[in-house]
Formats: structure tokens, sequence, C-alpha cells
């Protein structure tokens, strides 16, 4: 059906009339349709706010009572209905326009046990309704905040000359080589072998299959014959963390650049970062001020102080010093060669730098098998990006080129050599330095939503337990 869209509407209401004037046969009668968010009575009005989803604001239907008998308007009431109402665009000092009613048509009734019948609820509560949710304003905010950041991403890559390329989201090997990996079968439940094995071998692909906790070392082969690649899929981890910043399903960016060190990657990370935070201060305004109204104070000024300064760099040894000579108790005690919890990565964010930071040289023993060795024998070249609010977003290396190291570190870590042939191939034919790094998307959502739990950035968050 023909109607216009409240958010043309809302921005500037005579540029609308002006270009839309010959776009309707009901002369200056303007349909729009649309869910009523709220309404309400008075003895000779009665009001409804009602939103398409095009913008965050709601439009605001003026029904006066004496023109109307109350049954053509009374199922438009209830708050959930869907409804297409015609009517005169007009001033408003309060709202800046508002519709005069002329007609209504009920598309859906909304009975009286709509979940949502409040203006405001916890987020908890609807966490309990994740099909619902995105009828609320806070969900489509950040919905609206998901589908702008995304454009983003895929805006500042292909600006840059890499290419889009996607991996499997079901493979055989573990890129962490944690073995945290959701198992893909088409076996019964009930089905035996003598052997894992034999078990395996019965099954869809004839042997242990998973689904992928990253795509990196696909893209890494990639990036040999394209030169600068990047991925943008989900992924998975079966991870039994209960945490605000955890889920089992999520979304990630991973960039692998050839011909590029440790430093080169942290140059595109921090140009990245800036160039999709920047895209959502100058396409997300009423979502950010909405979100600083709910709590995140400072949001669209931290994230300015993002955009045009530079971020921090210092070494995993020199962080553990200013750690150690800060004085605060950490619930984890800081000694080198222990990871970073986030308490100590917010610390140094917020109470230290007080802006992003980049922590290099971690030792080896705690980062994955393909970073590159240092000279020194005891770090490897790799860094995490540091956020203020959120702690680590990025995790990022130069990659091992030399074929006998990256052997060695996985015989170390008693990784089967025979699973990873064909990354090993990429090491024996034409090696070349490379560099890449891996952006957790839900865990950037939160930095520039304010938004304090993953659960509340996926439309279908799957969790411990939660399906």
């Amino acid at each position: 059906m023909k109607h216009a869209d409240i958010k043309d509407i809302l921005n500037c209401p005579a540029r609308f009339l002006e270009s839309n004037r010959d776009s309707y046969d009901l002369e200056d009668l303007v349909p729009v349709c649309g869910w009523v968010r709220t309404s309400r009575e008075s003895k000779n009005v009665a009001f409804l706010e009602i939103n398409d989803g095009t913008c965050l604001r709601n439009l605001q239907v003026v029904i006066i009572k004496d023109r109307f008998s109350r049954s053509e308007y009374e199922k438009a009431l209830p708050v959930g209905t869907s409804v297409c109402v015609t009517g005169t665009l007009v001033p408003s000092e309060k709202n800046g326009v508002e519709l005069l009613m002329e007609t209504v048509q009920v598309l859906g009734e909304c009975p009286q046990d709509f979940p949502l019948q409040k203006k405001h609820h916890t987020l908890e509560y609807l966490r309990t309704i994740p099909h619902l949710r995105p009828r609320t304003r806070y969900f489509e905010a950040v919905l609206r905040m998901r589908s702008t950041l995304s454009f983003a991403i895929h805006e500042y890559f292909q600006s840059e000359g890499f290419v889009y390329v996607h991996t499997p989201i079901i493979t055989g090997s573990d890129c962490e080589g944690a073995g945290e990996m959701f198992r893909v079968t088409t076996n019964a439940w009930d089905a035996k072998g003598e052997t894992a094995e034999e078990y395996y071998r019965k099954d869809f692909f004839g042997a242990k299959a998973g689904l992928t906790v990253s795509g990196q070392l696909e893209g890494e082969m990639a990036a040999m014959g394209l030169g600068r690649i990047y991925t943008f899929g989900p992924t998975f981890r079966a991870e039994h963390s209960n945490t605000t910043r955890h889920a089992a399903e999520f979304w990630q960016i991973e960039p692998e650049v050839c011909f590029a060190d440790l430093n080169d990657i942290m140059d595109i990370a921090e140009d990245f970062i800036k160039s999709i935070v920047n895209s959502v201060l100058g396409n997300c305004q009423d979502e950010l001020e909405y979100f600083e109204g709910q709590g995140a104070k400072g949001l669209r000024a931290r994230l300015y102080s993002v955009v045009h300064q530079d971020f921090a760099r210092v070494s995993y040894t020199e962080a553990i010093q200013i750690l150690q000579k800060s004085g605060k108790e950490f619930k984890y005690p800081v000694e080198w060669g222990v990871d970073l919890q986030t308490e100590h990565e917010r610390y140094l964010t917020e109470e230290v730098f007080k802006k992003p930071v980049f922590v290099t040289d971690y030792p080896m023993d705690i980062k994955a098998f393909y970073m590159k060795q240092n000279p020194d024998g005891r770090t490897v070249a790799a860094t995490d990006l540091l956020v203020p609010g959120i702690g680590e977003i990025i995790g990022c290396s130069e990659r091992e080129a030399d074929y006998g190291k990256l052997v060695a570190a996985m015989e170390k870590r008693g990784m089967p050599l025979e699973a990873y042939r064909e990354y090993l191939d990429t090491r024996k034919y034409g090696s070349v330095p490379h560099s890449g790094f891996g952006l957790g998307f839900e865990r950037m959502l939160m930095y520039v939503t304010g938004v304090q739990n993953i659960r509340d950035t996926l439309l279908f968050p799957r969790t411990v337990g939660s399906l």
C-alpha cells in the first residue's frame, strides 16, 4: 500500500510536502502506516504515537473526537496495534509536526495481553521476549546502529582496496587450538563406533566437523593470492562463560594483509576504528542522544575523542610495570606472564591513558600458535586494542611466516600437524610477512552505544543454556 515514511515527514515537513505533492491521490491527505507505541485520551481529543521503523522518533496522530464516532477509531487505541492513518500535516510547537487524522484503518489488532503495554521495561524482562523487543525504542536504536556500523565496516575496507571473502562456517580445524567448538553432525543421537575414527567416518563429511571459531586461517590463504582481504561473518564458541561480554554466536571482522608487519596492521586497525566511529557519529545522532539519556553519559564526547586523538601504544612488559606500581588492589594479581583481565585493561584505558591503547609484545605462552615469535624468545609480535568502558575489542598480530618456527610452536602445543597441512603449505610455498586482526562486532557495538550486556546487541542472543 502506498504510504509516506515517518522519517521523511519528521526530518523536514515542508520539503516532504513540496516533493510529494503529486505522489498521492488524496490531495493534501498523507497516508502513514505504523504501530501504535502509545495512546491517550482527553475529553475532546485522542492521541496516537505511531512508529513505522524508519526512524527512532514517533509521529503523533491527533484525533478530534467530535468528528468521528467512537467505533471509527476505538480499535486503533491499544498499544501494539498496526494502523494506516490518513490525515493533514499540521505544525506542532512540541513535536514540530503532527498528523490531523481524517481516516484510520486497523491493519492488525492487538489484544490487552500484549507484553509491551508499559512504556518502560527492564532489559532483563525484554530478554525473555526477544521476538517482541525490536518493537521497543531501545532495541530499535540498537538494531539501527548495528546496521549503520555494518555498512561502515564494508565501506571502509572496500574503499581501501580489500577483497571481501566468505570463509567456511563448517570447518575441520580449531583456529585458536582451544577446542571450544560446537560439533556438526548428522549421526543419530545414539550412534556408536568402536573408535572415534569409525564414528566420524560414518558422519556426513567422513570426519569430525564443527562450527568455525574464526575465519582467520582460511583468510590467510585467500590473502596469499589477493594481498588484502577481510571477512565479516558469524563465529561460534562453545565457551561456558556466562558474562556480559560473551555469547556463543557472534560476528567477527578479520582482515589479513600481506607484506605488513605489526606496526602496519596497528596503523590499519586505528584508521579503521576511527573511520567506523566517525560514520556512527555522522549517521546516528538521534540514537546516540537516546542512549545518553538511557545512562550512557558522555557517549558522544567519548566517541569524538576516539576520532580526534592518536591511540596510545605500550608494551605488555611496560603495562605490567604500570599496573604493579599503581598502588591499586586488583582482584586478579598482576605479574609478568599472566593474561590481562578486564579490570587491568580498564585501568590502563580509563585511568592511565584515558583513551584507546594498543598493548604489544605479549608473552608467547599466553598467545596463539600462529603469532610471529620475537627475537627475545619470550614474546610474540601481538597486540590487543583496549578501549575505555569495554577493555579488549581487537586481537591483532603479525603471523609467523617461518615454516620451521610455526611447526615447532604447533608441536609444543600438541596440535595435529596433519589437520593443518593446507595452512602449513602457505609457509612452504612463497611465504611472506603478513598480519591481521579480529574485531568482535558486538563488542564494538557495545562501545558505540554504551550498551552494557552483549545479549542486548543481538537479535536472538545464544548463550550458555539459552537458545
